[in-house]
């Protein structure tokens, strides 16, 4: 294991950050988010040294204390990646007198210490959601990826969850973790738009717009969401349902397949494929209804961004999603399509509900910023650097 000399009374430091396997939406604005709207230099840190794909490092800001480093391995699969991370990467940390490394995926295989570990991934620790995969490749991916983790969360010097129940649910399977805080994700600026009005059912003729962001996938039941839009059509509801985010592989085929039975000619669904994230502010506005029907989450990332928005919500009561949006939503059952039509009919029938719950969502929202999100994080990389000093 790759160790540095830490020197009694020496404060001040420069931060390595592993973001080398940094792909999702979520993950990549999380790095640009502490590095945009965070210094941290108010914290110690002299100088922040990022590792990470082309594409990532081209999304990062110009910072005076910011560098930017990347290598061809990175550009190729998770296998060459996992290498570089292993052996070339302890040699880059040396060379630019890097005195602590924050891991922005516990994925990770690094061994460099001192280390924060980031926790991002739910998905093989949460009950009962691998067994959807059956016995496909992808479920034992997910055993692997649990067992990496594990490892990886306990050999950290400290954790970063983003929420609480992340936090719990992990720790009940890797054990007590020592040095934990959680810290959760912000909120661009561009997703706060101003109050607005909830309009009257079949004013003017209006649809009411449904919205669904989210790529599809096994636990984020699309294909329920579906039928219970073909039930409320049935109830003679003026409605029109967007899915954004599109998919492949089975999830996506139970998505056609449920799409087919109930709305084949398209009267009242509609499917669009991945829109970049600086585009969804726009897609939010022209909603009137956001629903968020996942199982699986460690933080959700576009409910908090439509509850910014001011939407009313109809909202999955499992995972974290009732810590996040607390009462400021309706919640369902996310394997129920009739539990899911009747939450959002109790929305598009109360337009003072409506109101109601959309300012509170918003203003529930404000608690997510990225500046609080990145001085957090500064502050407890620089405690935990700290307390590694005064031991030694």
């Amino acid at each position: 294991m790759y160790k540095i000399n830490l020197k009694e009374n020496y404060s001040r430091y420069h931060l390595a950050i592993d973001a080398s396997r940094n792909r999702s939406g979520g993950a990549i604005a999380h790095l640009v988010g502490i590095i945009s709207d965070g210094d941290p230099r108010s914290h110690g840190i002299d100088q922040v040294h990022v590792w990470a794909n082309h594409e990532l490092l081209n999304k990062l800001p110009k910072k005076s204390w910011l560098k930017k480093h990347t290598h061809p391995l990175l550009e190729k699969s998770i296998f060459f990646q996992m290498f570089w991370q292993l052996f070339l990467f302890p040699s880059e940390f040396k060379k630019f007198n890097c005195q602590m490394v924050l891991n922005t995926d516990a994925g990770t295989i690094g061994r460099i210490k001192p280390a924060i570990t980031m926790s991002r991934d739910m998905l093989s620790y949460e009950p009962g959601e691998m067994q959807r995969f059956g016995f496909r490749s992808s479920r034992i991916r997910l055993l692997l990826l649990r067992y990496i983790q594990n490892a990886s969360l306990r050999r950290a010097d400290g954790v970063i969850f983003l929420t609480r129940y992340a936090a719990n649910i992990i720790q009940s399977n890797s054990g007590f973790l020592k040095n934990v805080r959680l810290i959760p994700h912000g909120i661009s600026d561009c997703f706060r738009q101003s109050k607005r009005r909830a309009k009257h059912v079949g004013e003017g003729g209006n649809i009411i717009r449904l919205l669904y962001v989210s790529n599809t996938d096994l636990y984020k039941h699309q294909w329920h969401v579906i039928k219970a839009v073909e039930m409320l059509h049935s109830r003679r509801h003026n409605i029109k349902l967007s899915l954004v985010g599109g998919g492949s592989g089975y999830a996506q085929k139970k998505l056609q397949d449920q799409l087919h039975l109930s709305d084949p000619n398209g009267k009242f669904v509609e499917c669009h494929p991945f829109i970049p994230h600086t585009e969804l502010p726009a897609i939010l506005k022209k909603a009137d209804i956001f629903i968020f029907a996942s199982s699986c989450e460690n933080m959700p990332n576009t409910l908090i961004e439509a509850m910014a928005a001011g939407l009313p919500i109809a909202c999955s009561d499992r995972g974290p999603m009732p810590e996040v949006l607390g009462n400021a939503g309706l919640f369902f059952d996310p394997e129920n399509p009739s539990s899911i039509a009747n939450a959002v009919q109790r929305l598009i029938e109360n337009r003072e509900l409506r109101d109601q719950l959309g300012c509170k969502a918003q203003l529930l929202s404000e608690k997510y910023s990225w500046s609080k999100c990145a001085d957090h994080t500064w502050s407890f990389l620089s405690e935990t650097y700290l307390s590694k000093i005064k031991k030694k």
